[in-house]
């Protein structure tokens, strides 16, 4: 569980590390996803979703 709550604590700083870093970019990325069909969003979230799953098996296999 605290492996989970330090990986949840680090979303939160490279998000706002991106935020503080370049608020007018991720301003844009933000308006450009309320353009975004849903069915694209709900295919990016899956298969980001996958590959962070891929990405962690792999890592504690190799540990």
């Amino acid at each position: 569980m605290s492996a989970f709550l330090v990986a949840l604590g680090l979303v939160f700083v490279i998000e706002g590390l991106l935020f503080a870093a370049f608020p007018g970019p991720a301003r844009r990325a933000a308006l450009a996803l309320l353009e975004t069909p849903e069915h694209t969003l709900r295919i990016v979230g899956v298969v980001s979703a996958a590959l962070g799953v891929a990405l962690i098996w792999m890592i504690r296999q190799l540990s």
